[in-house]
């Protein structure tokens, strides 16, 4: 343990006494600041199996056998090497988000970054951790990159590489809900691109790619295509929340 947290945790208690930890989502008084109540956490939709051994995605029916392949993979194979999600969305999920990327709370990222870890593969410090990136305009209207803050948790954690400008977003999109898969992905050509400067760094590596929410998968798609043109070897999506096909219209 470093020197700075050994300091931040021998304040924890100070802090827990000046300012009563409470549940992110329902208020309710914690022991601690750990994270949610008992009862928020039941709420949380936690990614079951069996699932597709391309993308990880939930299989509803509990007979399908190990190693099958959902329908989406079968008819267009990802060019990622996996997804690891550390819930589904729902509506607690989905409060979380929102109070962590728009209500600022940013306090609330080594819990959610725990979730996505207790979800990894098992992988070891060569890999490099590298946040789907905001457009500039958006970073300083936000004032952070809600996915950068969720690698550097993981690259803590895990004792991996982060590469927090590996990935630049050339230029500003709108929102993607409502448009079908070919136009998100005419929406989204030529936005994302890896820094040149990174470029070495990237050839032959292996990458998590890590988002706080996995929606329609444009975006991550047009990371993944970058960062195997830059010769990645490997690139897994980790992300906190997945939305599934049924749920696209309430996050659009």
């Amino acid at each position: 343990m470093t020197l700075a947290r050994r300091f931040s945790s021998s304040l924890a208690p100070l802090v827990d006494f000046v300012f009563p930890p409470r549940c992110p989502l329902c208020g309710e008084g914690l022991a601690a600041q750990t994270g949610l109540c008992a009862s928020c956490w039941s709420e949380l939709a936690i990614p079951g199996e069996p699932a597709c051994a391309s993308c990880n995605r939930p299989f509803g029916d509990g007979s399908v056998q190990h190693g099958a392949i959902c329908a989406p993979c079968l008819a267009s194979p990802p060019r990622h090497d996996g997804i690891a999600a550390g819930t589904l969305y729902n509506d607690a999920s989905r409060k979380l988000v929102l109070a962590f990327k728009h209500g600022r709370r940013i306090a609330l990222a080594p819990m959610l970054a725990r979730l996505i870890a207790a979800r990894l593969p098992p992988i070891d410090g060569e890999w490099i951790i590298v946040p789907v990136p905001l457009h500039r305009l958006r970073l300083w209207q936000r004032g952070f990159n809600q996915a950068a803050l969720l690698g550097r948790e993981l690259a803590r954690a895990r004792g991996m590489r982060l590469l927090v400008d590996a990935l630049q977003r050339r230029k500003r999109t709108p929102k993607l809900g409502g448009l079908g898969r070919k136009a998100r992905a005419r929406t989204l050509q030529g936005a994302i691109a890896v820094n040149p400067a990174r470029r070495s760094a990237l050839k032959g590596a292996k990458v998590l790619l890590v988002d706080d929410v996995l929606t329609s998968g444009a975006t991550s798609e047009a990371c993944v295509s970058a960062l195997k043109r830059a010769g990645a070897s490997t690139v897994l999506i980790a992300c906190f929340a997945r939305v599934l096909d049924e749920a696209l219209d309430a996050v659009s």
